[in-house]
């Protein structure tokens, strides 16, 4: 399946490995999605062309930064359901949550992996 801008609920549930029919948790994944493509429009904007728009010179979004913005609202669903950064494993114990992914924020162009600015 090719990923285009924006990323649906659809292509989030097929990459977390959810059925289709599966709907329970449709509305929290939805606004996480939702926040994620809001986030990032806002840290790119002038950058990439995230509106239909054929006359504009921006390049649009590529499949890694629709990849991205599925994995970061997994992400945050993952965090909330951890605010103290830790997720219980069971007989393992608990596991930490690191407030940033290294794969996420190269898909996205941000953190260390974003663009120069020059002032």
């Amino acid at each position: 399946m090719s990923l285009v801008w924006p990323p649906t609920l659809a292509e989030l549930k097929i990459d977390k490995g959810i059925a289709a029919d599966d709907t329970r948790d449709d509305d929290a994944l939805d606004r996480m999605l939702a926040a994620s493509i809001s986030f990032v429009r806002r840290i790119h904007v002038g950058r990439y062309n995230f509106e239909p728009d054929e006359s504009s010179e921006l390049s649009v979004p590529d499949e890694a930064m629709t990849l991205g913005a599925i994995r970061l609202a997994i992400r945050w669903q993952t965090r909330k359901r951890s605010p103290d950064a830790l997720v219980s494993m069971g007989e393992l114990g608990a596991g930490r949550v690191p407030s940033f992914d290294v794969d996420i924020d190269r898909m996205l162009r941000i953190g260390r992996f974003a663009p120069a600015v020059f002032a």
